[in-house]
């Protein structure tokens, strides 16, 4: 290298590299996984949400990246946009609904957590969430995923799947799974299998969709012992439709911009 490399660009970039992998984060947690100044991270997260590529959620208590990262490269998978799109609907849904909802993209043989309305509900059956990763096959914020995405991209999930060291994505009998998916796509939503943990609580998920591809999945989580299964199409399959049709319509209008932005 000619020349010195420009230390406070090589940081931005790092900390928006750890933003972009954990979902959010906070300072401390930047702090110790950089080593760099809480100080001089403070200012950098500042300068990147004053150009619009970070966002502080203060329910979340710490900083996420933006849709308007998309701009930065082609490694732009679609989950900010997701998520930013999501944080208003899941908000105003948990208010209506009063249970914690939660927003997931997709990880390896599972999906990860990557924004959850805990803090809001009153009544939430946990404390929280974020960064938990779920099972493709048995979780409802899994399955939602596995069910809706193109039929090329489930063969390979599947396939990945069935080399996964995690309990949950196995079957004695490879032809359940395949009846789970149709029985999800049919009805239009995915629930947890009643047989994992916690039996407690239940959760039904859908897919964030653009142009027929899955960026992440939406669901709400309850008590079994608060709604009854005659009421919970009323009480949360379909007060959770709404809130994903709204979602949608906003990720269409936000990649609408992030279009114009990046001049495609």
């Amino acid at each position: 290298m000619s020349y010195e490399a420009v230390q406070s660009v090589a940081r931005a970039f790092k900390i928006f590299g750890i933003l972009n992998r954990t979902g959010t984060a906070t300072v401390r947690e930047l702090h110790s996984e950089t080593g760099i100044p809480k100080p001089t991270i403070i200012r950098l997260l500042e300068t990147l949400m004053a150009e619009g590529y970070v966002y502080k959620d203060h329910r979340m208590g710490g900083y996420q990246i933006t849709a308007k990262s998309s701009v930065l490269g082609a490694g732009f998978h679609g989950a900010p946009l997701a998520i930013e799109a999501a944080r208003p609907w899941a908000i105003d849904l948990t208010r209506q609904i009063k249970w914690p909802t939660a927003v997931c993209t997709l990880h390896n043989d599972g999906v990860i957590i990557r924004y959850s309305t805990i803090p809001d509900s009153p009544i939430s059956p946990f404390h929280s969430s974020i960064g938990m990763k779920l099972s493709l096959a048995r979780r409802s914020l899994g399955l939602a995923y596995l069910a809706f995405c193109p039929d090329a991209e489930r063969a390979a999930l599947i396939k990945r799947l069935e080399a996964s060291p995690d309990a949950e994505n196995h079957f004695p009998d490879p032809r359940v799974l395949t009846e789970i998916i149709e029985q999800t796509r049919q009805r239009g939503f995915a629930e947890r299998d009643f047989g994992v943990e916690p039996r407690s609580s239940g959760t039904v998920a859908m897919p964030l969709m653009l142009n027929g591809r899955v960026l992440a999945t939406f669901g709400v989580t309850y008590f079994r012992s608060a709604i009854a299964e005659r009421d919970l199409t009323a009480r949360i399959v379909e007060p959770l439709r709404t809130a994903v049709a709204n979602i949608e319509r906003e990720i269409a209008q936000l990649g609408a911009v992030r279009e114009q932005t990046s001049g495609g």
